[in-house]
């Protein structure tokens, strides 16, 4: 599954049996993380088992949320420095 091509926050249902998976739910009820794997670009693919029927879904598309993320906080930069400040006495 490409998470780039996921809309919203990230929420999915799983391809076979439609179990909501979500990247905020840390207790391992309805997925848990079997590997993840990296490259020198970073997070390559997360390889997760849902627990309701047992499918293995790889999950791949980390490397354009990370280009995302980066535009992001480069265009904050660019604001911050095109920002003048007048102070009156």
């Amino acid at each position: 599954m490409d998470l780039a091509k996921i809309g919203g926050n990230g929420n999915f249902s799983c391809p076979k049996c439609g179990a909501a998976i979500s990247p905020d739910d840390f207790t391992e009820e309805a997925y848990s993380i079997i590997e993840a794997r990296v490259n020198q670009q970073g997070l390559e693919e997360i390889i997760i088992r849902c627990i309701r029927c047992e499918s293995f879904l790889h999950l791949t598309g980390f490397s354009l949320l990370q280009k995302l993320e980066i535009e992001k906080k480069f265009e904050h930069q660019k604001i911050e420095e095109n920002a003048c400040y007048i102070a009156h006495l």
